[in-house]
């Protein structure tokens, strides 16, 4: 029987092979995987294969496991992405889907668009057009190889419309669809009462903590920027609670940075729920996260941004700040802290109105 998507077109069960990787495309991709419904094939690459960062996703995304999981995470990019391409090849050559769609800069997301490439298969890339302008970051080049194969980009903001056509993509490999992001955050926010229970379960205070999360390779893979990241969180007049990989704290600890991690309240990485009640009843964030800076403009709270480059302007100076890892770290911090997050409920968020995974299928469904 077919899943009848919209007004204009039906898809055949298992038909959009959606190919993800990570914990963000599982968050921004799961209310497009719903509204597909038995059209979609989804396939894990294994990229993030920690149970914390995959299984647990889906459980909580409300999502069924995997239709296949490819097990290459763990290895060099370069190998993820060639063992991602020889797999997915070898599955379209069996069961050649009528789409393929990836979301976002990822090692799958590069895998996926070569392989739906390869076959000359329809590829529709969602959160496409972002740019950070920084050819030192893989992300980058994963946006821009994606974007010039794909058929269809999807792009969130008219930032990200007018980067792809300056690079040359014709308009009509062009939709504007606004962020799933507004919609995964909308649907999974916990209640008032919920977040409560979530800030007395971290012994937390709302609006007197900062939350903050670090994975960069820039900034964790760097003794001096990490020894300078902790120290100016473990400087703060209020808890700081640190999600962290144990990767990460494996390798602060091989740098000699204990001491740093004492200062800090230090957690395991939480589930999507939880971190946005947390989110949502901080004083401030700080991170190296894109997705973070996205989350900000939508539970308005400011955040500290630690990068050399950001591939989301849309948020800069209003929701959030970027710095270098160093002193002013702690002095933007202190300054939004000071400032409040009451100034920000009044500003949209640039992401749009949480129907961004419909305009995608209706503009997937156009093309075709």
């Amino acid at each position: 029987m077919a899943s009848r998507m919209t007004d204009q077109i039906t898809f055949t069960p298992k038909s959009i092979a959606v190919v993800l990787g990570t914990r963000p495309e599982i968050v921004k991709l799961a209310h497009f995987i719903r509204m597909l419904g038995d059209a979609a094939r989804v396939i894990h690459t294994g990229q993030h294969y920690d149970p914390n960062l995959s299984e647990t996703f889906f459980r909580e995304m409300e999502l069924p496991p995997p239709d296949l999981f490819l097990q290459v995470g763990g290895t060099s990019r370069g190998h993820q992405i060639g063992e991602g391409v020889k797999a997915l090849d070898a599955h379209f050559a069996e069961d050649t889907p009528r789409v393929v769609v990836v979301q976002g800069d990822t090692n799958a997301v590069t895998a996926g668009a070569l392989a739906a490439n390869a076959r000359n298969i329809f590829l529709c890339h969602i959160e496409g057009g972002l740019r950070s302008h920084d050819r030192a970051m893989p992300e980058e080049h994963n946006r821009v190889i994606t974007d010039h194969l794909s058929d269809l980009s999807c792009a969130p903001t008219e930032v990200s419309v007018d980067n792809l056509l300056r690079e040359g993509i014709a308009p009509d490999r062009i939709a504007l669809t606004g962020n799933t992001i507004v919609e995964a955050v909308q649907h999974l926010m916990p209640s008032p009462q919920e977040r409560a229970q979530i800030l007395t379960k971290y012994e937390l205070t709302a609006g007197k903590y900062a939350l903050s999360t670090f994975h960069r390779p820039e900034n964790v893979d760097n003794r001096d920027r990490f020894a300078a990241i902790l120290h100016e969180l473990a400087t703060l007049s209020i808890p700081v609670l640190l999600p962290l990989h144990p990767r990460s704290v494996a390798t602060a600890s091989a740098f000699g940075l204990d001491e740093l991690l004492a200062r800090i309240r230090i957690e395991k990485p939480i589930g999507y729920r939880e971190f946005l009640a947390l989110e949502a009843e901080s004083a401030v964030m700080v991170s190296d996260s894109g997705g973070i800076a996205e989350e900000a403009s939508i539970v308005k709270r400011p955040v500290v941004v630690v990068r050399n480059s950001t591939e989301r302007p849309e948020v800069m100076g209003t929701f959030a700040t970027r710095v270098s890892a160093g002193p002013a770290i702690g002095a933007e911090a202190r300054r939004l802290i000071e400032e409040g997050w009451l100034h920000l409920e009044d500003i949209p968020t640039p992401y749009g109105d949480g129907t961004a995974s419909q305009r995608s299928l209706e503009a997937l469904a156009d093309r075709l």
